[in-house]
């Protein structure tokens, strides 16, 4: 089968311009350096000049017809550039990009409409954009309007539309006329919890028809869910390519930094509230530091941190959340009146098993229910597939879910 997209050594090239600040010019300086730059005098960098940089490097990869392609990166890896080419929006600098079939693309809000123009006419003119018929774009019309609930708008000029009703209308227009390749970007990420839900429907039945769908995203449980195969960019180059899964896995370990000590800075801030955390430690239970946890093993948390005065009803917790910014369990201490001193707390995995993977550690610290410290993402814990202790209620397959706990599971004949 030839492939809907084929993209070979693609390269994109800019030119950076920089300006040097200089000091404030009278007349007499600007007669001066006019004179020394004619008697070739000027000495050092000039103020103005560019250097080339790179935002795509040899990219390579084909896409099959039915393919959902979640492309992955951290900002600036070039995933907007990739798609501002596959959209033709721009020109590649090198390589050679070969579509076959006609795109509808989602990458900025307004991208395509003409803001003078209103809802129902900048419809007919995306779907004229994408090569269909009048005829064609007016059976497909009442879909789209009921989609983009914006029946009380659609004769108001585009411009007086808020961000989420552009997104609302761009999104279904794109999904709507049957393209055969839909682009979308971060931009869903302006419409409120419902639509993105519903659009994300919309490109699952899409690409259920043989349609492809090409998505970006930084939300991974999002791109996991949609998608069947990823690209992970990074510094313009691709890093790997192939099963959705294997490609957030590598996305997710490039960004690990795993320790047993986080220290943490304390700012003239925190020395003038009424406490703050200075350290938070990964340990076994027996107090020994840890840099990852075997599955099954028992760890514990341990923060070190000092209350600057007295606090009545005072609680100290820590929340655990996955990579994919899932909230997984939260510990809190008993409430209690603490005099002003440096503390420690240890909360201990006594009931919890959890499944391997990078969970980050959100800190707070609080009196009588209203938080006065709280940090995210402050140290994290990393729990390892890779275990000597052997417990043949624990499966150690990251497919089962994220909590490993046993339980007991009875089973009798029924009616006895």
């Amino acid at each position: 089968m030839e492939p809907v997209i084929k993209i070979e050594n693609v390269g994109k090239k800019y030119f950076l311009s920089h300006h040097a600040k200089d000091k404030y010019l009278t007349l007499r300086d600007m007669i001066s350096d006019g004179v020394k730059a004619i008697m070739g005098k000027r000495k050092g960098k000039p103020n103005n000049f560019s250097e080339e940089f790179w935002a795509l490097q040899n990219v390579s990869f084909e896409l099959n017809q039915g393919d959902r392609i979640g492309i992955i990166g951290r900002n600036g890896a070039g995933k907007s550039t990739l798609l501002k080419i596959l959209s033709r929006i721009t020109e590649p600098t090198s390589g050679r990009i070969t579509i076959n079939g006609n795109i509808a693309s989602l990458l900025e809000v307004g991208t395509g409409f003409h803001p003078e123009l209103s809802g129902r006419e900048n419809i007919f003119l995306n779907g004229a954009i994408l090569g269909m018929s009048k005829a064609e774009i007016e059976s497909k019309f009442d879909e789209i309007v009921a989609f983009a609930e914006i029946e009380r708008f659609l004769d108001t000029p585009v411009k007086r539309y808020s961000s989420g009703m552009y997104v609302r209308l761009a999104f279904s227009i794109a999904a709507h006329l049957e393209p055969d390749i839909l682009i979308i970007d971060e931009v869903l990420a302006v419409g409120d919890a419902a639509f993105q839900k519903k659009c994300l429907g919309k490109m699952e039945e899409v690409s259920g028809k043989g349609r492809t769908v090409i998505f970006v995203s930084h939300n991974m449980q999002v791109v996991q869910k949609l998608c069947n195969y990823g690209v992970l960019l990074e510094k313009g180059k691709v890093v790997l390519h192939g099963n959705i899964g294997s490609v957030i896995e590598k996305y997710l370990e490039s960004s690990k930094d795993t320790q047993s000590i986080y220290e943490i800075a304390v700012s003239s801030e925190h020395l003038n509230s009424p406490g703050y955390a200075k350290r938070i430690q990964i340990e076994d239970i027996n107090g020994n530091l840890l840099t990852e946890v075997p599955v099954g093993k028992r760890w514990q948390i341990r923060v070190i941190f000092t209350l600057t005065r007295t606090i009545e009803h005072f609680i100290i917790a820590i929340g655990l959340k996955n990579a994919m910014e899932v909230p997984i369990r939260t510990f809190y201490s008993n409430a209690k009146t603490m005099e002003a001193d440096e503390y420690e707390a240890i909360f201990k995995s006594d009931d919890i098993i959890l499944a391997a993977g990078r969970y980050n550690i959100v800190l707070g610290l609080s009196s009588h229910e209203s938080s006065f410290y709280y940090q995210e993402d402050i140290a994290a814990i990393s729990i390892s597939e890779f275990s000597e202790i052997e417990d043949e209620r624990i499966v150690r397959v990251s497919s089962v879910g994220l909590i490993l706990n046993p339980i007991n599971v009875i089973i009798n004949k029924f009616g006895t």
